[in-house]
Formats: C-alpha cells, sequence, structure tokens
C-alpha cells in the first residue's frame, strides 16, 4: 500500500460513538476507504445483523434491497442495490457481490462479481477489544467507479455512508435480543 501517489486523510465523526475514519485515493481514480466504531453490542448481536443479507435494506440507509441469491456453507451472493440523492440527482448502483463468512475471525469478506462499479471490494470484521466488554465494528471498502461515475465527486459521500452503515448495524444491533 505504500504508493507516493496515495493520500491518506484520518477523521472522527462525533455521535455518541467515535468512529474512526480513513480513506485513501489510490491510482485509476480507485478509493480505499476504512471506517471503524467502537461499541458494546456483543459480537453475535453484530453478526447477526450483519449476517440477514435479506433485511439489510430495512436499517442501513441508502440500501434499497439486499437479496441472497445463493448461499454454500460460508459462502454467499447477494444482490444490491442502494440509491441517494447527490447533487440534486437521483444516483442508483446495483452490485452482485461473493461474500465469504468466517464467524471465528468475526469476518465478512467480499468481492464483485459484476455491477456498476469496476471494483468494489472489502470486508466486514468484528473484534473484540481485549480486557474489555467492547468490540470494535470495521468497515473496509475499495471502490473504483465506471467512466460515468467520477468517484472524486462522491469519495465525501462515501465517507459519510460509512459512518452511517456503522452507526446503523450498531443501532440494530444493540435493539436486537441475542
Amino acid at each position: 500500500m505504500n504508493n507516493p501517489q496515495e493520500s491518506v486523510h484520518h477523521s472522527k465523526t462525533i455521535d455518541y460513538r467515535t468512529i474512526e475514519q480513513t480513506m485513501e485515493k489510490l491510482s485509476g481514480g480507485t478509493r480505499r476507504l476504512a471506517a471503524q466504531l467502537t461499541t458494546s453490542a456483543s459480537f453475535d448481536s453484530l453478526w447477526n445483523v450483519l449476517t440477514d443479507y435479506d433485511r439489510l435494506n430495512l436499517y442501513i440507509p441508502n440500501l434499497l434491497s439486499s437479496k441472497k441469491i445463493y448461499q454454500k456453507n460460508n459462502n454467499v451472493h447477494l444482490k444490491q442495490v442502494g440509491a441517494q440523492d447527490f447533487l440534486g440527482m437521483k444516483f442508483s448502483a446495483e452490485v452482485t457481490i461473493d461474500l465469504f463468512e468466517d464467524k471465528e475471525l468475526g469476518l465478512l469478506k467480499f468481492d464483485l462479481i459484476k455491477g456498476d462499479f469496476r471494483k468494489f471490494e472489502g470486508s466486514w470484521k468484528i473484534q473484540k477489544i481485549k480486557d474489555t466488554s467492547k468490540n470494535s465494528l470495521i468497515y473496509d471498502l475499495t471502490v473504483q467507479g465506471c467512466q460515468w461515475m467520477p468517484i472524486g465527486m462522491i469519495e465525501k459521500r462515501l465517507k459519510k455512508d460509512l459512518s452511517e452503515n456503522l452507526i446503523a448495524v450498531d443501532r440494530q444491533a444493540k435493539s436486537s435480543k441475542n
């Protein structure tokens, strides 16, 4: 990841939780974004929320639909559609992703099968924070838009969405009974 063209930005958003964020500008209009939230939600409640694939759109902002289209053991294919208003225009994107579940590691790793991006890959990770009852929820995304999608223009929106997604998963995990 040491690339002279790369730049890294760190920011913190204050909600009732602190979210740490990084954003790297990679070559070819690619961005790597990562966001991390510390939460008191249990590992199992976070895992159950993240793997309730057909209901993710009920609490993740701007996710219009999420549908599991294939599952064999810990390999899942999802079709998801997201939408939002950007500069007064309605923007939507569809992806079909190949997702690998590793509950023991608290890892959901995904790669693009097909969709409206040239690259869309990343992971959700749940990590126990040593000597506490808290967990870290981490969302890591590498995205490269198509030619009609100038990623530089929407990177600020992507950063906001990552934070909102973490908060939504945390809120849902805390409200569920596990």
